[in-house]
């Protein structure tokens, strides 16, 4: 059987976004922002939120809107963040579960603890 797999291109995007993905403060950044909606919230309110402030979220925001997952607008004298990726985040589930189980001897094989 034939298992269809990314291009080199699609494992670089998929693998950029989950290294952004692999800290708990830019983790906790991006759930708050999926929680605000696409209209997003201004910056002092996301840190608020997540409880990173300063320098360390301006960090975490330049990784997240590198890996694709993140947007920032500036509006008149406020930044607005957004989670402005959520196609390119059901990707990376669907990246995940597109093969599920497709190597187990049957389908809805059960994982024995003994």
């Amino acid at each position: 059987m034939k298992h269809d797999t990314p291009s080199g291109l699609a494992l670089a995007r998929y693998a950029s976004a989950f290294a952004a993905l692999g800290s708990e403060q830019r983790l906790s950044v991006l759930r708050t922002l999926v929680r605000a909606g696409p209209g997003g919230i201004p910056i002092g309110v996301l840190g608020e939120r997540s409880g990173i402030t300063g320098s360390t979220l301006t960090h975490h925001m330049k990784a997240l809107a590198q890996a694709g997952l993140v947007t920032q607008v500036k509006q008149g004298r406020s930044i607005i963040c957004a989670a402005a990726a959520y196609p390119e985040m059901k990707a990376l589930s669907d990246f995940l579960l597109s093969e599920c189980c497709a190597d187990a001897s049957s389908p809805h094989q059960e994982h024995s603890h003994d």
